[in-house]
C-alpha cells in the first residue's frame, strides 16, 4: 500500500476514534450526573451500575483501538506497515483499507 494512502487511512480512523472517545466520556459524565440526581428505588439501583459498566467497556475498546492505530502509525514510520507481525507476509491492501490497524492476515487472526 502506498505510504501516503496508509497515513491518510490511519489518521482518519484515529480522528474518528478520538471523537468517539470524547463523546463516550461526555455521555458517561451525563449518565453519572443523571444517576446522582435521580431518586431510585432499591430495584432500580442496578441500572446506573450496569450503564457504568457498559460505558467502561466502550471506553476500553475505543482506547484499545486507538492504541492499535498508534502502533500502525509506528510501523508505517519504521517501514514495516502492511506486513503481518506473526508471519512477515504482506497484508493485502483490501484488508488494510478495511482496517488500517491490521497487524495480522485474516487467517492468522482467526
Amino acid at each position: 500500500m502506498d505510504p501516503a494512502r496508509a497515513r491518510e487511512l490511519i489518521e482518519r480512523e484515529r480522528e474518528r476514534v478520538k471523537e468517539l472517545l470524547t463523546y463516550s466520556a461526555a455521555q458517561r459524565a451525563a449518565d453519572l450526573e443523571a444517576a446522582a440526581d435521580a431518586t431510585t428505588s432499591l430495584s432500580d439501583s442496578a441500572s446506573p451500575l450496569a450503564q457504568e459498566l457498559l460505558d467502561d467497556a466502550v471506553a476500553e475498546q475505543l482506547s484499545a483501538r486507538l492504541a492499535a492505530l498508534d502502533r500502525a502509525r509506528e510501523r508505517l514510520q519504521a517501514g514495516t506497515y502492511g506486513v503481518s507481525l506473526r508471519s512477515g507476509r504482506p497484508i493485502p491492501d483490501e484488508r488494510l483499507e478495511a482496517d488500517p490497524a491490521a497487524e495480522l492476515l485474516i487467517d492468522e487472526a482467526e
